[in-house]
């Protein structure tokens, strides 16, 4: 039977993006009292796993890195079908960045056991790196196609993938084990649906911290993270704005004289 892996982050609520804040000492984001949801392009990567085990039948094992609250999310992960839920946490992964998240979540990978096919969505919406993925299946030492967009053929050792690429897309064959990061036009992830819950009630999640992956706690967090924030500030945007008076004719050709002097028209 498959064996998928997917990672999931806990994220902010985007409902409540307007409450984030940077901490002007530490460079990283405040989230305290902030709600969490699954990551949404996570949520694709879930629906694939999900899609592929009522096509074929597989074991699914969720993995996420955060503080104990990022429970909710992988609770919610097994409400929505998956079979395992595994939480990375420990104070000493705070303040990750992509290296150092990459390699927890590889470890933890590791210790998970035996996997087929690794899921994550293509970039979180807080960090936008696009680099967890990817440096996933280099420490792993597996193939890995980033921004699928469609699978093609997905049985056997090997699938052939579409996937994203610059203005086009590009079909890939990749030999599994391998790891697929995903892009929002794969799938429409499903709704929790309240049968789920009352199913994931009986599900534990497994806590690891960094002793039980067995790495030193200067591998990871703020410590293992190579990237260094220098300096932050904002940036002051603001647009003229012409209120345009008169009938409809008037407005009309106001506009058009707008348009020609800014050169939009000839």
């Amino acid at each position: 039977m498959m064996k998928i892996v997917v990672c999931v982050k806990a994220v902010p609520d985007p409902k409540e993006a307007d409450k984030i804040r940077i901490d002007p000492v530490t460079k990283t984001l405040v989230r305290d009292n902030i709600d969490l949801a699954i990551n949404p392009l996570d949520k694709h990567a879930l629906e694939a796993a999900l899609l592929l085990k009522k096509k074929y039948g597989a074991t699914i094992t969720v993995l996420s890195m955060g503080p104990p609250v990022a429970g909710t999310i992988v609770k919610e992960s097994l409400a929505l079908g998956a079979d395992q839920g595994i939480l990375l946490s420990d104070r000493s992964f705070s303040g990750a960045d992509a290296f150092a998240t990459a390699y927890t979540l590889a470890k933890g990978i590791q210790k998970a056991g035996e996997f087929d096919l690794i899921l994550c969505g293509m970039a979180s919406s807080d960090g936008a790196t696009e680099w967890v993925g990817p440096q996933i299946a280099t420490f792993l030492k597996i193939p890995v196609v980033i921004m699928v967009n469609e699978l093609l053929e997905d049985s056997g050792d090997s699938w052939l993938v579409k996937a994203a690429w610059e203005n086009g897309y590009r079909k890939v064959e990749v030999k599994l084990p391998a790891l697929l990061t995903v892009a929002r036009e794969l799938n429409k992830p499903k709704n929790l649906g309240f049968s789920g819950i009352i199913k994931a009630r009986k599900k534990e999640i497994t806590t690891w911290s960094h002793e039980d992956l067995g790495v030193p706690d200067e591998r990871v967090g703020s410590k293992g993270s190579p990237t260094i924030v220098g300096a932050f500030g904002t940036v002051e945007t603001g647009r003229e704005v012409e209120m345009l008076e008169g009938t409809a004719e008037e407005k009309a050709e106001r506009l058009v004289e707008i348009l020609a002097e800014s050169g939009v028209i000839g």
